[in-house]
């Protein structure tokens, strides 16, 4: 928006001549400025993480600071997004399910008792992996720059 502005003020001076060369030159500076700061605070944004999908290969993923981590995952194709269709915890079938290595996982909330009870209604035997998350729950944030995360086998019940 302000881009624009500050483009269509230079262009009204370069038609009316009535500004110096100079004052073309603080404008086009100004508009180049507020070009790449707006970039700046997308690049600030991003949160590079480390995935190891079901086969063991590692994959760099990017995400940005805000976004799940299940949607970074499912942006780059480690998730199936339509397996995940619904936003509430309630209705959740635990298939965004990740592990998160354990230096990680302290710099993480604490899963809510929610999360807890989707995660061990849905595991194999009933008892909670340490390392499991749900990807829908895990917020992205600076300070998970770096993280590993592991993507397990889809539960057959899961397959379709």
């Amino acid at each position: 928006m302000a881009i624009a502005s500050l483009q269509r003020l230079a262009s009204q001076i370069s038609k009316s001549n009535s500004f110096s060369v100079s004052s073309r030159a603080i404008i086009s500076r100004s508009s180049a400025s507020v070009a790449s700061s707006s970039s700046a605070k997308v690049a600030d944004r991003i949160v590079k993480l480390s995935a190891i999908d079901p086969d063991g290969y590692k994959k760099e993923v990017l995400g940005l600071s805000g976004q799940t981590l299940l949607k970074a995952l499912a942006n780059h194709g480690l998730i199936d997004p339509a397996s995940h269709r619904l936003e509430e915890i309630d209705a959740c079938s635990a298939e965004c399910e990740v592990h998160i290595a354990q230096e990680w996982l302290e710099k993480l909330p604490p899963p809510t008792y929610d999360e807890q009870y989707v995660l061990k209604r849905n595991s194999r035997n009933r008892v909670l992996n340490k390392h499991a998350r749900l990807g829908c729950q895990v917020v992205l944030t600076q300070e998970l720059q770096g993280m590993v995360v592991a993507v397990p086998e889809p539960k057959p019940w899961d397959i379709p």
